[in-house]
């Protein structure tokens, strides 16, 4: 006998409700059976063969051994009330859970509660005399009595959130969120006194409130309300004492307390069936008035400077936008936005050197505002049955502030500001696409941008940096800053969409974009071209109707072309050196899915990852002249990244109640990244006099997991 076939068996009642009520109650009976929802609940347990510190980085699963594997999808309906209540479990023995549960009234009421983990685990691995870890209070030990320790860091984040729904009236809606996170562990750190090793303790609050309304008519739709966020840390300072307990202090500060407003209202108005104006509103206020704790430790911040940085920023924003077709092949948007970003924050000077004021090279905080002004025409053509035509131009006007005084007058000179500035920054973006329809089977489109970027006059720096550096003169006025410098985009893209078979589909893309920077004489520091380039294919495949196969491939490539100074000490004399800097990526995937039995059901995902980062550029001396370390050729070598995935998993139905599912993973991760390890396997030291910690990164990692679950389906 069948199990997985339903039977039905016409009882005497039945029989004599289907001669009353005839073939209509059939239907809807049947229809409810077939329309209810279904439940399930999986039990297991998965093993990981070997540690997979890169891999494992945000899954829970750091580490080899046993982890339980729990999932829960319970569906419940109430066909009278039309009530629905969901309960949804992801790696309840996992670090990386989640759960979510809701109870909905359709068109009435609803509220559900969430639940997730999102740890965080550091790959590497610390040996280290460092004491008093995940405090505020921290001693880097140099004494041989003191033993060392591995440890291993990572942060976990825990998020409840409360969503409630309301329907007031017909066209009239209310949702209320609110969202509460706690981050906590330690992150690797280090004192920037010395290349010492320290630890910054994690502790700190999120939470979100928000609530909006909602209106909506056939014409009219409205949606407005207030969002609010407020941030705690339970540290704002932590102490690194060197040798032992209150000597050499060095104070590291913390992120402080800061809370945001924000008002909005969103609406849309339906002028015909063919024309529609949307408008986006917005006012945000943000402030950091915490007390600052270096007013506390004497000698630490300047006398008489404030307790409180008394940061606020304001945030306007306004957009109008209308589409319309005005005529049966053409459709166009026009849109306008404005944004206003105002730092009210006061001008003040928190910390300060004799010496270095007496050089004109004091600095304040720098407060930063400004307006822009966006806008955007864009239309579509339909030429004939076989072309369609995509054009749009974008102007983007922005307005800077470029602080100009010193509100303290200590030093007598404009010390705030460190790199050029510009007050005003202006771009236009023209976009182009032709689509063709080259046969019943093929579609094709090729799309052109073209971007210029240009503005005002540059305000020279005042701060620090201006004297000789490097054997060059007033070096902050030499760079030519990548987010205001002139530019020039072009960039074009390719688009094919086949499918000769019904059966057979395919999607390929490619793109090819170049940057070119205005460098002079003036400025020669900077980016002085970059280019990207994209490919992406995929295809998918139904060899049956019990089998389907998919495949894809994606290439990417960026190259950055820079001026920079090489220093009079790193040989030779000082000059300006080119340097070209290229990331690659390249990924291939196949995926089979199919059923074996009517029972059986296989599948099977091989994923395969390189990337490549190479460094055109050459070191010959450390700063100050010191000579390279001997394992350390002066030329960057490039880092090598490999990565290959193979899962393979089957699912059994045991009955027409229950299945079970096996799981099987091969994963092999290879680098030669030497970021924390030299080329001979030497781990990184710091402060080898004071400190000694070492970092440790597994250049191979090769894991295998193998899992079983039961499935146990119910309605």
């Amino acid at each position: 006998m069948n199990t997985m076939t339903q039977t039905f068996r016409l009882t005497a009642l039945a029989a004599a409700l289907m001669a009353v009520y005839g073939m209509a109650l059939a239907e809807d009976n049947g229809l409810a059976e077939l329309t209810k929802p279904d439940s399930s609940v999986s039990l297991g347990l998965g093993n990981w063969t070997k540690d997979r510190p890169q891999q494992g980085i945000y899954d829970g699963m750091r580490e080899m051994g046993a982890y339980g594997l729990i999932d829960a999808d319970v569906v419940k309906r109430n066909d009278d009330t039309g009530t629905w209540m969901t309960l949804k479990a992801r790696n309840l023995g996992i670090e990386n859970r989640e759960i979510r549960g809701e109870y909905l009234r359709q068109g009435d009421v609803g509220v559900s509660l969430e639940y997730s983990r999102i740890p965080r685990d550091n790959p590497n691995t610390f040996t280290t005399r460092l004491q008093g870890i995940g405090d505020t209070t921290q001693i880097v030990s140099n004494s041989t009595t003191t033993p060392f320790r591995t440890v291993n860091l990572g942060t976990t984040r825990d998020a409840s959130k409360l969503n409630f729904y309301k329907s007031l009236a017909p066209n009239l809606d209310f949702k209320l969120s609110f969202r509460h996170e706690e981050k906590s562990g330690e992150r690797q750190w280090g004192r920037g006194s010395a290349a010492e090793f320290a630890v910054e303790p994690i502790d700190s609050t999120i939470r979100q409130l928000d609530g909006v309304l909602n209106y909506t008519t056939e014409k009219l739709q409205l949606s407005g309300g207030y969002s609010g966020s407020w941030y705690n840390n339970q540290h704002n300072l932590v102490t690194v004492f060197t040798g032992r307990l209150n000597n050499a202090p060095t104070y590291l500060s913390q992120p402080l307390d800061n809370q945001a407003h924000r008002l909005f209202l969103n609406g849309g108005y339906n002028f015909t069936p063919t024309t529609r104006a949307t408008v986006k509103l917005a006012y945000a206020r943000a402030t950091q008035d915490e007390h600052l704790p270096t007013k506390d430790i004497a000698g630490l911040s300047l006398a008489g400077s404030p307790s409180s940085l008394d940061g606020e920023v304001n945030t306007t924003l306004a957009q109008v936008a209308l589409t319309s077709r005005p005529l049966k092949n053409l459709s166009l948007l026009a849109s306008i936005r404005y944004l206003n970003v105002e730092d009210e924050t006061p001008v003040n000077r928190f910390v300060q050197t004799n010496a270095a004021c007496a050089s004109g090279q004091c600095v304040d905080n720098t407060p930063f505002s400004y307006k822009t002004l966006t806008s955007k025409l864009e239309g579509t053509y339909r030429l004939t049955d076989q072309y369609s035509l995509n054009a749009g131009v974008e102007e983007r006007r922005q307005d800077r502030h470029v602080p100009v005084s010193n509100a303290n007058g200590v030093g007598g000179t404009d010390t705030q500001r460190v790199v050029p500035m510009r007050s005003e920054v202006d771009e236009t973006t023209l976009r182009m696409e032709l689509r063709r329809l080259l046969s019943e089977v093929l579609t094709g489109s090729v799309g052109y941008l073209v971007s210029d970027r240009t503005g005002s006059n540059y305000t020279f720096a005042a701060g620090p940096g201006n004297g000789s550096s490097n054997g060059f003169t007033n070096i902050s006025n030499l760079i030519n800053p990548i987010n205001i410098a002139d530019r020039e985009r072009r960039k074009v893209r390719l688009g094919l969409d086949w499918t000769p078979l019904q059966a057979l589909s395919v999607q390929l893309i490619a793109e090819d974009g170049r940057d070119n920077y205005d460098r002079d004489s003036d400025r020669p520091f900077g980016l002085d071209e970059g280019t990207t380039r994209l490919f992406s294919l995929d295809a998918s495949y139904t060899l049956s109707k019990a089998w389907q196969v998919n495949a894809w491939y994606s290439y990417d490539h960026s190259e950055a072309k820079q001026f920079a100074a090489r220093a009079a000490n790193a040989g030779g004399g000082a000059a300006i050196k080119r340097y070209k800097l290229e990331d690659t990526g390249d990924t291939l995937g196949v995926g089979l899915r199919g059923d074996v039995t009517p029972r059986l059901k296989f599948g099977a995902d091989l994923q395969w990852t390189r990337t490549l980062s190479k460094y055109d550029q050459q070191i010959n001396r450390l700063a100050g002249g010191a000579v390279l370390p001997a394992n350390f050729s002066g030329n960057l070598p490039d880092i090598e990244n490999k990565l290959i995935r193979l899962s393979v998993f089957s699912t059994y139905a045991v009955d027409k109640h229950s299945d079970v599912r096996v799981d099987l993973i091969h994963e092999r991760w290879r680098t030669d990244d030497w970021t924390w390890m030299f080329a001979d396997g030497t781990p990184f030291t710091y402060g080898t006099t004071t400190d000694g910690t070492t970092v440790t990164a597994k250049a191979r990692q090769t894991a295998n997991f193998a899992g079983v679950r039961y499935i146990f389906k119910f309605q």
